[in-house]
């Protein structure tokens, strides 16, 4: 289903809500003081999320992208083969049957296959009136 018709929650993008807006300045006010408590009361309990991250990533040992060759291969990488001009021959698809006499246009461009005369002057006839 395609992205235009779902809510902009489920935006894919990484993309976060914006800058928030207070009706008044005692709110904001009030936020401050709130957003100020809390990261107080997560250094007491020393529950730093931001510190603990980035010391994880500096212990990590860093990403190592040698190239390997693989058990039971001489090299690491075989080269694909080249076909310059193609492999296989152009493929004609040709009627050769004799059933079909021939393709009508019926309606605003919808070709018909014609089978017999009949047909033939049925499609005219309805075409014209």
């Amino acid at each position: 289903m395609s992205m235009h018709l779902h809510h902009p929650s489920l935006s894919l993008n990484g993309r976060k809500k914006g800058k928030v807006k207070f009706r008044n300045a005692e709110e904001a006010q009030r936020a401050r003081e709130l957003d100020v408590s809390w990261k107080e009361l997560k250094k007491k309990w020393d529950v730093d999320a931001e510190e603990k991250r980035r010391k994880r990533a500096l212990a990590a040992e860093p990403l190592n992208y040698k190239l390997t060759t693989p058990a039971g291969r001489s090299t690491a990488h075989i080269p694909s083969l080249s076909t310059p001009g193609g492999s296989t021959a152009p493929v004609y698809k040709v009627y050769t049957g004799t059933k079909v006499k021939g393709i009508a246009t019926m309606h605003k461009s919808n070709a018909v296959p014609v089978f017999s005369d009949e047909e033939a002057v049925e499609i005219s006839r309805m075409r014209r009136g």
